[in-house]
């Protein structure tokens, strides 16, 4: 039986399937959570070694799985480093490359900043060896670091998602977490994504529960502000376009839950939205599942547009789908307020001279 996941792991879905299902994924998150922490203590306590990539390293990471808004961060990050002058390069996993060797979060970053590269390696102190000795990076973004251990990181950033924190609470696979909150203790800045999403006393008792698991972390929020819409080949809109347009989205993303607050932000009357697995490919079957899906649309009410994210819209790279304008959704990063986003940028002139 299909289960809608967050509905499963929130405990919304209800039911003696739902809750079988429940306590299975509870007893394995024991497991993961096991050898998770063994991992941990290897390198708390020097078992593992540890590599310098002999220029600053800054991590930009999850305590979740799932969409937490790290790429516009990312590219906040990178923008900013470049007008300090520095040459930065991006460092990462590539989780989920095709046959082309990148991902589409590589392809995002790509079409955002062209002129910084970004090195996908399965082996992330090979990515940062290659960035400084053949691209002769000075400062690294290590893109989804937290984990990951091996390398050093200069600067450790965790973000955290305002609309799911803590992944329902429980570790991988029973939650979203990847290791337990407390873990937070090792980061030197704690971003919120998405604040402006969440009502404020979700807001107050998020910020409680950062104090009380990472007291002494310093915590900055931000919000994801679309700036337009764009298309792979039309001339881009401005984001008042949307104002009442019947939309349909489509999404393959962490947290889609998140894209569709942010086009209701907008004033645009969503109608459907169709839910893909996060780094779906849209292959040949499923682009064709798709103008299915908005044929059948069309019978039964008016669609204006079709939305995505950008992530999506660079693996799909078409304008319309069964002749329905698609489009996407440009996100960029806010800070909340004139001290956070001087908190960031004082953290990295650090990071820089430091080293």
């Amino acid at each position: 039986m299909n289960f809608d996941h967050q509905a499963l792991l929130s405990g919304q879905k209800k039911g003696p399937v739902a809750t079988s299902a429940r306590l299975g994924l509870h007893f394995a998150s024991w497991l993961y959570g096991g050898a998770a922490r063994f991992r941990r203590y290897q390198y708390d306590h020097h078992r593992k070694p540890i590599h310098q990539a002999g220029v600053p390293v800054i991590s930009v990471g999850n305590l979740t799985t799932g969409g937490t808004g790290k790429t516009p961060i990312v590219c906040d990050l990178c923008s900013q480093l470049r007008q300090l002058g520095a040459q930065v390069a991006i460092v990462s996993r590539g989780y989920g490359a095709g046959e082309s060797g990148v991902n589409d979060e590589a392809m995002e970053l790509a079409a955002r900043l062209p002129d910084v590269p970004h090195v996908q390696h399965p082996d992330r102190v090979e990515a940062a060896r290659i960035a400084v000795e053949e691209l002769e990076a000075e400062v690294l973004v290590m893109d989804d670091g937290f984990q990951h251990r091996r390398l050093h990181r200069d600067l450790d950033i965790v973000v955290i998602d305002a609309t799911c924190p803590f992944g329902f609470g429980y570790q991988l696979p029973r939650g979203y977490l990847r290791e337990p909150i407390s873990s937070l203790r090792r980061a030197d800045l704690i971003v919120v994504s998405r604040s402006d999403q969440v009502q404020p006393t979700q807001r107050q008792h998020l910020k409680e529960a950062l104090h009380i698991h990472a007291p002494n972390i310093p915590v900055i929020n931000t919000v994801h502000r679309p700036s337009s819409v764009q298309y792979a080949q039309a001339p881009a809109e401005p984001i008042s376009s949307l104002s009442q347009r019947k939309i349909a989205l489509i999404s393959a993303i962490g947290n889609p839950d998140a894209f569709e607050r942010s086009v209701q932000d907008c004033n645009g009357q969503l109608i459907a939205h169709r839910k893909l697995p996060d780094h779906d490919a849209f292959d040949r079957e499923t682009r064709q599942e798709l103008r299915t899906w908005v044929d059948s649309l069309k019978q039964s009410t008016s669609v204006d547009l079709l939305l995505c994210t950008h992530k999506d819209a660079v693996k799909l790279a078409t304008d319309q789908i069964a002749g329905v304008p698609l489009g996407f959704l440009q996100i960029e990063l806010a800070y909340e307020d004139t001290a956070s986003g001087e908190t960031i940028l004082a953290m990295l002139q650090t990071t820089l001279s430091a080293n």
